[in-house]
């Protein structure tokens, strides 16, 4: 092989084995939603089931502790009647927004803090009408609309802000403290604004299809659309929905072809099967049972309650003690704290540039 032969291979391996920069993410591929708040169908089901569970085996001990036998005859809930519950209040944050009149990015955000609190606990525990209340609250301050909690909970029938700061920290913790929420309501405006500078697309019909489009956006809310799939992928399926003309001009200008043939109609199913209200009576019906199968440790006044509250302020005093108790021996063992480390340099001077 000729010098030169060889020498070009050898510069072909470097450049070969040079690592090549990762592909550019979008920003949305950056955010907490996209790494901690996105499942598929069969991990929120496994997720919900492994809940129910959980919270069913600890309520049946509590029962059973406090009096053997108790818990043989409570029909617990399934996991798909606490979900059949979150959507009835899900529903609820609807109709408070709009007695309200507040924006529509604090209903779509309350929505997702209420659909995310579900995923780390369970109605059993904790019932959905307060942690909406409380959801959404909390939704007007992270999307910079907030109101004074008073003129919050007067307006809301047999509401105190007890009821409301009692479990702030609660909901705020079980979202992991991440409250920024990525909405598919953004993503179709994004797209209105799209299809009007597009080329030979006749638009007389945008501002009708935009506002069908909203409306399919809003009954999405009730299936678990956003927590599967993009903001752009569920506002693409509104708008398929309300001018599949209109989507199609966009998806093919923009490269998205593909998700219009084969996500959006998975979107769509999902929409017409879980975008609808649950039955009142059957709402009615679970939360009778609820009633029932409460987690008493939950329950004020409650024998488990009292004795839970009891363990917890006698652990408290006991810590309190032992801080004290370690505060008082070292006092004793020296009173002026111990010595300064030895190895630790001197200061140095501050140089003052007016000398020179």
């Amino acid at each position: 092989m000729a010098q030169s032969d060889v020498k070009l291979e050898e510069e072909t391996q470097a450049s070969n084995s040079i690592q090549q920069p990762p592909p550019q993410r979008s920003i949305y591929e950056l955010s907490s939603q996209y790494r901690h708040w996105r499942f598929s169908p069969e991990q929120l089901a496994a997720i919900r089931r492994s809940l129910n569970e959980a919270a069913v085996g600890v309520i049946r001990d509590t029962f059973e502790n406090d009096e053997p036998g108790s818990s043989q005859h409570i029909a617990f809930l399934t996991a798909d009647e606490e979900h059949a519950l979150v959507k009835h209040y899900i529903t609820k944050v609807s109709q408070l927004c709009g007695h309200f009149r507040f924006p529509d990015e604090v209903e779509a955000t309350a929505i997702t803090y209420l659909k995310r609190f579900y995923l780390k606990n369970t109605v059993m525990d904790w019932h959905p009408k307060n942690v909406m209340l409380t959801a959404l609250f909390l939704s007007l301050k992270t999307t910079n609309n907030a109101i004074s909690l008073e003129d919050y909970t007067s307006r809301i029938p047999k509401t105190a802000p007890a009821d409301v700061l009692d479990l702030e920290f609660l909901v705020a913790q079980s979202l992991g403290f991440e409250f920024a929420v990525w909405h598919a309501h953004r993503a179709l405006w994004g797209m209105r604004l799209d299809i009007q500078t597009l080329p030979n697309v006749d638009t007389s019909a945008l501002p009708e299809a935009y506002e069908s489009a909203l409306s399919h956006l809003k009954a999405s809310r009730l299936a678990d659309a956003e927590l599967i799939y993009t903001p752009s992928q569920i506002a693409l399926t509104c708008f398929a929905c309300a001018a599949p003309d209109l989507a199609s001009a966009w998806a093919s200008a923009k490269g998205q072809s593909s998700v219009l043939n084969s996500i959006v109609p998975d979107i769509l199913a999902m929409m017409e099967k879980d975008g609808v209200e649950p039955a009142l009576e059957v709402v009615k019906q679970v939360d009778k049972r609820l009633k029932i199968c409460k987690n008493p440790e939950k329950v004020k006044g409650s024998k488990a309650w009292l004795k839970r509250q009891k363990e917890v302020e006698e652990a408290a005093t006991e810590k309190r003690m032992r801080k004290a108790e370690e505060a008082r021996k070292a006092m004793e063992d020296d009173p002026f704290g111990g010595k300064l480390d030895e190895d630790v340099p001197p200061i140095k001077p501050i140089d003052d540039d007016d000398d020179d």
